[in-house]
Formats: structure tokens, C-alpha cells, sequence
């Protein structure tokens, strides 16, 4: 029987393999599978993730229902339960409108110079907003024995700088500003027509400065250790003490800091004297409702998806309410849910298969590497060195994170949104000064995926 014999659903047999073998595999699939509505993309993988999805959305509805839990403390079943009540509560959500980004729109009102604009973005990045750059936590790429804050290019609302140059994406950019100008209306905005076009005219400004997206996957240019005052010198006119504060840290936080795209930052100081800070608040106002959008009324959020879900990722339908449910509640206590995803989906007979399979793996690395005649007797010494350090986790790490100085209620969505957003923010900027956390996992066992850590020298295949 020859393989055109043997076709599965799926196949295209009509295909030649030595013609097109990925064809020849999927081809009637590719054909006949419809993408689902709420999807840019589908797939075998994708599917799992669904899978996955609709397990987790059972926990937290028992949970929520207060059924009799295997794994999840009494406290966190509660906070679990809260968080889910308060996105799926729409009739709510739909009364208060624009009520929950009051005081944050208040505050951006209030910002009168250059210095309170950086406080702000401090306050406003510690509740899960995001300013004229981005930073994040991680081991130093030189040093995996201590954290730095790692600063990146930023403040653009649109996927990278060629949107904002680029002729073939002018209808992008005009459909932008229509976007812009109709959530400044949903905000009654005074003129929301002429803040829209300052809010591309400043991106605009900052995309000059950016890096190319090639660039910035070059580990040799994006490493560059900046001192605190090597930090003001290279963009004085950002009050970096403000920020600092603002975000909930001290200057012993930045007092280095990883800069991954030095003359951004130069050029961002050049451009926040370029325009007057009445229009530097358009352009705040944009971030704080851009932010909100998902967890305030129906009008903010279909806005939102119109823009960034249909025009920009070519998804047709808004996901499920229950499905952005889920996420919020995996994005604040991912892990409280994958103690009991655990308990349920993955017993100690799959972790034990895992565990095999990775030993095997590291074996044949060690034999493929002994075999291998133009590596030298000391380079292979190295490979066994880095091979014997090698870590693999397996399932769920052996000690969950501790919830319980998150507080959330289930009435109000969007201060849990900001809780959570804070929560996780104090304890990334806790990591600065203390020792490297070699068990902290940066998936949740219940996440379809797995990944590599070069800088801790392991990996890591998740539950799911």
C-alpha cells in the first residue's frame, strides 16, 4: 500500500508529497476548516489552548459557585470568584459607563508640566497602563545572578514605526484617527477631532526615534548597562525620579538599568519639548481610556475591538464575554487557578512521563555531543557544563504564588483590573536587590506552551 493509499482526514492525496509534503498532509484541511469568528488564526495548537480554556472556565465557575474545591484555599476561591463576578456582571458595567476612569482622567487634567507628566506615567504603568516607554524586570543578560530594570521604546498605538511612515499603511492611519476621534467622543472630549490628529502628530514624532524591528532583535545593540546619572544625561528632559516614585520604586531601582534602544530615549527627550503639555494631556487621556476600554461599558469596549481586534488582526467577532472573563482572572491570579487545574488535569503520572522524556533528551544531547568530530576536547567540556546545569520544569512549580495581598470586590472590574496590574508590579520591583529566584515560572501550568530561559538555563513545559 503506498502512502496516497493510506490518507487521513485532512489530507489532500491529489498533492504529491515530494511535490508539496505540507500539502500533501494538510491540504483538504486548509481548505475545508473554518476559522472560528473570534479567532485571527486557527490551528491543532490553538485548539488546545481552547481546550484548556473551557477547563479552567469550569474551575472558576465552581469556585464562584462555591463548590467543594480539591486545591484552592477558601481566600483565594473568593478573590477567584470576585474577579469573575465582576466581569461577567454587565448590567453593572453598563451603569457606571465611564464612572470607573474618573479619577484617572481627573488626574490627567491636573498634569501641568513635563514633571508631572513622568509621575504620572509612573502611577498610571504600575496600574497597567503604558507610557512613553516600556519596562520590565528580568535577570541581566551579562549576569543571571541578579535583576535589572530593562527600559525599551514605547508610546505608540500602533504595532511598530512603519505604520506611521509607511504609504501602505495610510488607510491604517486614517482609520487610526477615526478610532481616536470616537473614543475621545465616548469620553466627551471637548474637540475630540483635533486631539486625535496631536495624538498621531506626537506618535508620529516618537516613531521617528524608534529602532526597526530588526534592531531591536540584536542581543549585542540592546544591551547597554546605563548608570542612574548616565540615565538622566541620555534623556534630561524625563524626570526619572518622578517615574521612579510614581511606579512605587526608589533610585535604587534604576540605579542601573538596562537601556535596549539608547537613541530613542535621546530622541524622546528632544520630542517632550516639542510640544505643549495641553496636547501632552491628549495624549495621556488616549493611553488612560485606550487601558480602560476593556473593562468599562459596551460602546468603550466594541470601539476598542473595531480598531484593534477587525482592522489591524482581521478577527470578525469579539471573544465571548466568559472567555475575557477567564483572562482576567488567569492575567491576576493565573496561578491560585493552576494549583487546581492541577489537581484535576495533570496527575503524577503524566509529570513522571515528562520527566522521562527529558532525561532521555539530555541523554542523547550528551552522546550526540561526544560524537560530534569539529567540536575541540574543551569546548565540548563546556557543552557537558551548561548541559549538567541544565533545568527542566515539569508541570507546575513547587511553590505557588502567594495571593494574598491582592485585594479584590466584585463590584467594582476596573479597580481590579488596576489591583491586579499593582500587585504584579510590586512584585517584579521587589526583585531588584534580592537574590535570583531560580523556581519562579513565567507560565502558568495551565498555558498550552512551553519555553526556553537562556538566562537561568532552562525549560519548561507547563500542564497544559
Amino acid at each position: 500500500m503506498s502512502i496516497l493509499d493510506d490518507a487521513r482526514p485532512g489530507m489532500n492525496p491529489e498533492i504529491r508529497p515530494q511535490d508539496d509534503l505540507f500539502g500533501h498532509v494538510n491540504g483538504h484541511w486548509l481548505d475545508t476548516e473554518p476559522i472560528p469568528e473570534d479567532r485571527s488564526s486557527w490551528g491543532p495548537f490553538v485548539q488546545l489552548a481552547d481546550t484548556a480554556e473551557e477547563q479552567v472556565k469550569a474551575i472558576i465557575e465552581e469556585l464562584a459557585a462555591g463548590a467543594e474545591s480539591t486545591s484552592a484555599d477558601a481566600g483565594e476561591a473568593h478573590k477567584i470568584a470576585a474577579l469573575y463576578a465582576s466581569f461577567m456582571d454587565e448590567r453593572a458595567i453598563e451603569a457606571l459607563g465611564l464612572a470607573p476612569a474618573r479619577p484617572l482622567i481627573d488626574e490627567v487634567a491636573d498634569i501641568a508640566d513635563l514633571r508631572g507628566l513622568a509621575t504620572f506615567l509612573g502611577r498610571f504603568e504600575r496600574v497597567g497602563g503604558s507610557g512613553l516607554f516600556g519596562s520590565y524586570v528580568d535577570t541581566d543578560d551579562r549576569n543571571s545572578d541578579r535583576y535589572l530594570v530593562n527600559v525599551v521604546q514605547g508610546g505608540l498605538g500602533l504595532p511598530d514605526e512603519s505604520y506611521y511612515r509607511d504609504d501602505k499603511f495610510a488607510e491604517i492611519r486614517d482609520k487610526y484617527v477615526t478610532y481616536l476621534t470616537d473614543l475621545l467622543t465616548l469620553a466627551e472630549h471637548a474637540d475630540p477631532a483635533a486631539a486625535a490628529r496631536t495624538v498621531l502628530a506626537i506618535e508620529t514624532k516618537l516613531a521617528a526615534g524608534h529602532w526597526e524591528r530588526a534592531e531591536t532583535r540584536d542581543v549585542q545593540k540592546t544591551y547597554n548597562l546605563t548608570a542612574l546619572d548616565e540615565l538622566k544625561a541620555l534623556a534630561p528632559e524625563f524626570d526619572w525620579h518622578g517615574y521612579t516614585a510614581g511606579l512605587g520604586g526608589t533610585d535604587a531601582t534604576i540605579a542601573e538599568t538596562c537601556v535596549r534602544q539608547p537613541s530613542y530615549f535621546a530622541h524622546l527627550s528632544q520630542v517632550l519639548t516639542e510640544f505643549p503639555i495641553e496636547q501632552w494631556r491628549d495624549w495621556v487621556l488616549v493611553r488612560v481610556l485606550r487601558a480602560s476600554a476593556p473593562y468599562l461599558s459596551d460602546a468603550f469596549v466594541q470601539n476598542n475591538f473595531d480598531f484593534y481586534g477587525r482592522t489591524l488582526n482581521g478577527t470578525p467577532e469579539l471573544r465571548a464575554r466568559w472567555k475575557r472573563a477567564v483572562a482576567l482572572v488567569e492575567g491576576a491570579m493565573g496561578e491560585a487557578v493552576g494549583k487546581e487545574y492541577v489537581a484535576r488535569h495533570f496527575p503524577p503520572a503524566s509529570k513522571a512521563m515528562m520527566d522521562e522524556l527529558v532525561a532521555n533528551l539530555l541523554e542523547a544531547y550528551r552522546q550526540s555531543i561526544a560524537q560530534l568530530d569539529w567540536m575541540t576536547d574543551e569546548t565540548k567540556e563546556r557543552a557537558y557544563e551548561k548541559l549538567a546545569t541544565f533545568r527542566p520544569k515539569i508541570g507546575y512549580p513547587d511553590k505557588f504564588r502567594d495571593y494574598s495581598k491582592l485585594q479584590v470586590t466584585a463590584d467594582d472590574l476596573l479597580a481590579n483590573a488596576q489591583a491586579a496590574a499593582a500587585f504584579e508590579t510590586d512584585r517584579e520591583l521587589a526583585k531588584i536587590g534580592s537574590p535570583v529566584d531560580r523556581d519562579e515560572w513565567f507560565m502558568l501550568p495551565q498555558t498550552v506552551n512551553a519555553y526556553y530561559n537562556p538566562g537561568t538555563n532552562e525549560i519548561c513545559f507547563p500542564a497544559g
